[in-house]
């Protein structure tokens, strides 16, 4: 046991440069999955793919005549790798002349994993393409068929194992509590994303959207989609497995869109899950810090970075962490990164 005891948060440093994203609405997708309401959730209705490249073109030259930027591109919403030949690759040329004049640095794509192979990554590649962010959603083959998914969970690994060696920055996709789910799925799905050592995840809880085959399932009592604590609790441990192998997780949950939210019809929404998820994951990391304290500090010095986070929303854990022997009185906030426990004697 130690009188004193200092750590650092897990969370990989974040990104610095912002995403420019461009979403292509269903846009190659083979067939609409259960859960998915792309126009809902991005407001945006399928469009013709030579409007949406004009309207690209024209909003980045917007951007770089106003001395914006840099970005990372990022072309979200459909399956890039299966769009109609030459599609992805007019949007790769304009995306690199944009590189050229140093509005854009980087290129990302977000595509389904049954969708890509060896030489479409390649070519891809060479075109000016540096991430595939992959939509596995499960790795689990129950959840994969009850999903409508299409494909098994060796051919999400495999996808993930594709862009690797591709010489390709991986992104993983993961939507937890789809149908078929059951206990502990979804926690094994985050440790075999990890360990597959993604640049960065994202995790988006199942929803029910209005007008998808999901809300008819939900309708008829043939879904139950996850609560919201679960979800906060579920979230926070697999943030702890993607920190342990050095991911960085980007998002947690749907933005809270107002075209989207009046679409949802149940399921885990809160303008602060990610928060929520977040502080329950730092909570956890602290306790276990407590056991080689061997008592209640009486003084603890917290990252100002993690300042808004500690408590979580609107204070939801200033009981449990009093409970730990931790008030805000007992609280410093520096300028560090390092947090620091102290035992009372």
């Amino acid at each position: 046991m130690h009188d004193t005891v200092t750590f650092h948060h897990p969370e990989p440093k974040p990104a610095t440069t912002r995403i420019w994203p461009v979403f292509l609405p269903f846009a190659g997708c083979p067939y609409r999955c259960v859960f998915c309401a792309q126009d809902k959730q991005t407001g945006q209705m399928e469009t013709e793919l030579g409007a949406m490249l004009e309207s690209m073109n024209r909003e980045l030259a917007e951007a770089a005549e106003q001395g914006k930027g840099p970005y990372e591109l990022a072309f979200y919403g459909g399956t890039f790798t299966a769009l109609p030949a030459p599609w992805a690759m007019r949007f790769l040329e304009a995306a690199t002349h944009f590189r050229n004049i140093g509005l854009i640095t980087r290129v990302r794509c977000s595509t389904r994993p049954d969708c890509i192979d060896e030489k479409t990554i390649h070519t891809l590649r060479k075109a000016g393409l540096d991430m595939i962010e992959l939509g596995v959603q499960s790795f689990d083959d129950a959840v994969l068929q009850a999903s409508g998914r299409g494909y098994s969970g060796e051919t999400a690994r495999k996808g993930c194992e594709l862009v690797k060696a591709g010489n390709m920055a991986l992104g993983i996709q993961l939507l937890p509590g789809l149908p078929g789910d059951r206990e502990g799925v979804f926690q094994e799905d985050a440790h075999i994303a990890a360990t597959l050592k993604p640049e960065i995840a994202r995790v988006y809880p199942c929803q029910v959207i209005d007008g998808t085959p999901l809300a008819t399932m939900w309708r008829r009592g043939d879904f139950t989609p996850w609560e919201l604590e679960r979800t906060k609790e579920e979230l926070a441990e697999a943030l702890l497995t993607f920190w342990g192998h050095h991911v960085r997780v980007i998002r947690l949950g749907l933005p809270p869109e107002p075209a989207l939210s009046e679409h949802v019809l149940a399921g885990p929404q809160h303008p602060a899950l990610g928060q929520s998820a977040r502080a329950l994951a730092l909570q956890s990391i602290i306790r276990s810090q407590l056991d080689c304290l061997g008592g209640a500090p009486g003084y603890m010095e917290v990252p100002r970075r993690y300042q808004g986070e500690l408590f979580g929303n609107a204070g939801e854990l200033k009981a449990s962490y009093a409970a730990m022997g931790i008030t805000r009185q007992s609280i410093r906030y520096v300028e560090t990164e390092r947090f620091l426990l102290r035992k009372e004697h």
